[in-house]
């Protein structure tokens, strides 16, 4: 499966974005997806996951409750709407498919290209 990712962009702190990863080529709710992130000079860390249909989801602790992963999989896309972000939110973000749930990340099939999030003090 190929996966775009958009919707990133530059905001001011407090603010909110949602980011887009379409996904082509492959039958898209066969796949668990979801989103990393790479802040500058730091690993990528997982962000959250949603199942197949989305009916179950999970987050690193510390984003649960100002982030939401869904999708649509009749628009093949899944989502990551972020609210009250935080100049530490400042990183690209990448979506990714895995036929695995929970998500393993040695598993993940394809990656997004990455969408630059830039959160401003």
């Amino acid at each position: 499966v190929q996966l775009q990712a958009s919707g990133g962009g530059l905001v001011q702190a407090g603010g909110s974005l949602r980011l887009s990863c379409a996904a082509s080529g492959r039958t898209f709710s066969n796949y668990a997806m979801g989103w990393y992130r790479q802040a500058p000079g730091k690993e990528r860390e997982f962000v959250a996951a949603i199942n197949w249909s989305g009916g179950s989801t999970y987050y690193t602790g510390s984003l649960k409750g100002r982030f939401t992963i869904s999708r649509d999989n009749a628009k093949n896309t899944v989502y990551l709407q972020m609210n009250s972000l935080k100049p530490e939110d400042t990183a690209v973000y990448y979506c990714a498919a895995t036929p695995l749930f929970p998500i393993v990340t040695t598993s993940i099939n394809s990656w997004g290209q990455g969408t630059l999030v830039t959160v401003s003090s």
